[in-house]
């Protein structure tokens, strides 16, 4: 029998459901729906409503297209939605943990994982929110106020309402990590930097961010992607790349006053947009949301000095070979390494020879994960921890289910959400992982309460340079320059 429970908020009553331990409320409206001319504009205020509004569904995700690491899609643009799970039990003061999703940018949604073991067993208060993304989040256009911000807007306005609200659930809006993985951790990176996130949140948890502070050469992504820049654009920069994809589209005619063709594409069908999201993804710096890049604030200390957790997966790259269909061979594997790296090919292919991986794609994937996301994630945890406590990890289950059937598994990108989070679809863990995963939420739980990832029965946890690793067997220091061969990778390009 499905039990309901009914919460007042300031614009009206939502009904939620009792389950197991939690309260849950799901496709709760913060913001008004960006529809019609609200497409491309900053988040406005939801309208009151009278009645009981139902919050036992989730919300629509994004506009998105279906991803070879996912089938969701969706052409609703009316998604500015959060789900919100609670303790079944009275309290008031509870920490709170806002979760940004990943999804490469176009893809996913706040409702992917269910936070249940984090809420119940840890007694923390868990948003979820959906944001604008691709097209309708990083778009740019001459003229347009907020280029390239409008997932960042959606979720600086998801911090208020949590500010507003989050007592009537019995959070504490003086205590609220901002956590994301991926795409999530890199906009984490951005509400760190952006002068109007200021106060509405207290820590943050950035899991697997990408490029945050720099380019990444080709292939080394994935096989066949080229070299990639920063992940954030100069805003002219995005507005050119906006005109010209409109114009590309046909969509608007070349030379088009900025005005009248804004209003022509606000009638463009959700489903033709989405032709253009890959290009879209990149937030935009030199406007009012975020004024600098944050690859150039971070390691300045131009940021919100709060208490910060960063890591990464000890096999990230394993995820990205696997989904580009087993590319790399013996033949192709020195072609890769000189298209990525040029005249120091030679020296990488010594630190990493074939002969000691299983097949050329776990080679490849290796060096791939140490230039890609160790480099980053050592270089950027240094940047933080001259400015801020910072804390560091590495999850590494080698025993991680494999990101595609056939290819060997390990701790690959995203691999700790199933150890995090109830993830539909999954395996089922065994008793070490089950353990491993409540271990870790007990960290992610302490870090929220008091600012730290230690405490009580917790392993001892020193602020960087040290690097946690978590994995079912032991959790302790390792050494992470030595496992990544940093010392290479700080010299390479």
């Amino acid at each position: 029998m499905t039990r309901h429970v009914t919460v007042r908020l300031g614009t009206g009553a939502v009904r939620g459901r009792r389950l197991d331990g939690r309260l849950s409320f799901r496709g709760v409206p913060y913001a008004a729906a960006p529809v019609g001319e609200r497409r491309w504009l900053s988040p406005a205020p939801v309208e009151p409503w009278d009645r009981v509004r139902d919050a036992t569904e989730p919300g629509s995700p994004a506009p998105q297209a279906a991803r070879s690491f996912t089938g969701t899609t969706s052409l609703d643009e009316d998604c500015l939605t959060l789900d919100v799970t609670a303790p079944d039990t009275p309290a008031t003061g509870r920490p709170v943990v806002v979760w940004l999703h990943g999804g490469g940018g176009t893809n996913g949604s706040g409702s992917d994982h269910d936070p249940r073991r984090l809420v119940v067993d840890n007694d923390v208060v868990v948003v979820a929110p959906n944001s604008r993304l691709g097209v309708l989040g990083c778009f740019g256009y001459p003229g347009l106020p907020d280029s390239g911000a409008f997932g960042l807007l959606d979720q600086r306005a998801a911090l208020r309402w949590v500010r507003r609200e989050i007592t009537r659930f019995g959070g504490d809006p003086a205590n609220v990590t901002l956590a994301g993985s991926s795409y999530g951790a890199l906009m984490v990176a951005a509400h760190l930097v952006s002068p109007g996130s200021a106060g509405l949140f207290h820590r943050a948890v950035l899991q697997s961010p990408f490029s945050v502070l720099g380019a990444t050469p080709a292939h080394v992504l994935m096989p066949g992607v080229p070299a990639l820049p920063p992940r954030w654009t100069p805003l002219a920069e995005l507005e050119r790349l906006g005109v010209a994809t409109a114009v590309e589209h046909g969509w608007v005619a070349p030379g088009a006053d900025p005005g009248s063709a804004l209003a022509r594409l606000r009638r463009v069908p959700v489903a033709d947009l989405l032709q253009a999201s890959d290009a879209f993804t990149r937030p935009a710096f030199g406007g009012p949301t975020l004024p600098e890049s944050p690859g150039d604030a971070l390691p300045a200390g131009r940021f919100h000095r709060v208490p910060l957790l960063l890591g990464a997966t000890r096999d990230e790259a394993r995820f990205f070979v696997a989904l580009a269909g087993d590319p790399v061979t013996a033949e192709s594997y020195p072609r890769l390494l000189a298209e990525a790296f040029g005249d120091a090919a030679d020296e990488v292919a010594a630190r990493y020879p074939l002969d000691l991986f299983p097949t050329p794609n776990l080679a490849w994937a290796r060096v791939s994960t140490d230039r890609a996301w160790a480099r980053p994630t050592w270089e950027l945890g240094r940047a933080l921890a001259e400015h801020t406590a910072t804390w560091c990890y590495e999850f590494a289950d080698q025993g991680a289910p494999p990101p595609v059937p056939g290819f060997p598994g390990g701790a690959q990108h995203a691999a700790e959400l199933a150890y995090q989070f109830d993830v539909p679809g999954g395996p089922p863990p065994g008793p070490a992982q089950r353990e491993l995963a409540a271990r870790v939420n007990r960290c992610w739980a302490a870090f929220a309460t008091r600012g730290e990832p230690t405490g009580d029965d917790l392993p001892a946890w020193p602020r960087f340079e040290h690097v946690q690793s978590l994995a079912p067997e032991r959790i302790g220091g390792v050494d992470y320059a030595a496992e990544h061969h940093l010392d290479l990778w700080a010299r390479m390009p």
